[in-house]
């Protein structure tokens, strides 16, 4: 019994040393972490730069989308298939190769303007689901009350659908903060390019690439426990009022 024991702790002790020297080779030796960390800023960069105009442009998009001018609801609505029906790597590589071509614009912002104009239009049509779900009669009661088209939807429209559609403009940021993980076939070096990096130098993909994904696992799920613990927040202010 004292034998297996020993066995036991020989081949724990085998498999501990050379995962540590794995960890060392990988993270450790030459500061090879601070590819990780540069990578995340670039990564985190990205989302957000994106999200900012992810919203804003989404938020147009179904306001258009819901116009009764033809000509713009016809506009928004080639927008939304294009970009919803082409994949998002085309659309980088259109915008950076293509688009901006011959133009010296960092390649951070290329990848922001790509990853925002895909993320609105599917906020557009999040934003668009959140309109249309708050009753008629809250309108027709601004109205009532002397409200213009514009102080109804700025007042009482949009801060109840975005209430409504939290759950999802937060599945939608995930989303885009994993979709960022594409942005090195424009040579930059985000996070997942900078995994594979240490991979090319250490010839040992397991760990470089275990530790991004637990980067990735890390970010989204705070994420995720944000935004539950603002929805429960909001949902408690609401039955109090």
């Amino acid at each position: 019994m004292s034998q297996f024991f020993a066995n036991i702790m020989s081949s724990v002790s085998g498999w501990w040393d050379e995962f540590s020297n794995e960890f060392y080779q990988n993270f450790i030796l030459n500061d090879r972490w601070m590819l990780l960390v540069d990578g995340l800023s670039v990564t985190l960069t990205i989302t957000l730069g994106a999200l900012v105009i992810g919203l804003i442009l989404g938020v147009l998009l179904a306001l258009l989308r819901l116009s009764k001018n033809s000509i713009l609801c016809g506009f928004a609505k080639v927008y939304l298939t294009i970009f919803r029906g082409t994949p998002l790597l085309c659309q980088l590589l259109i915008i950076n190769y293509v688009v901006f071509s011959g133009i010296n614009i960092p390649p951070v912002i290329v990848a922001i303007i790509a990853f925002g104009m895909n993320s609105g239009a599917y906020v557009a049509e999040i934003v668009r689901s959140g309109i249309l779900s708050i009753d008629v009669g809250q309108t027709e009661a601004a109205r009532s009350l002397g409200l213009n088209q514009v102080q109804t939807l700025r007042y009482i429209i949009l801060p109840q659908a975005f209430k409504n559609i939290l759950p999802t403009l937060a599945n939608e940021l995930i989303v885009l903060l994993k979709e960022t993980s594409i942005v090195g076939y424009i040579a930059l070096q985000d996070l997942t390019k900078a995994g594979d990096f240490i991979r090319s130098r250490t010839f040992s993909a397991l760990m470089p690439l275990i530790g991004v994904a637990m980067v990735y696992l890390a970010m989204t799920t705070l994420l995720s426990f944000l935004f539950g613990k603002l929805e429960r927040r909001m949902r408690a202010n609401d039955s109090r009022s």
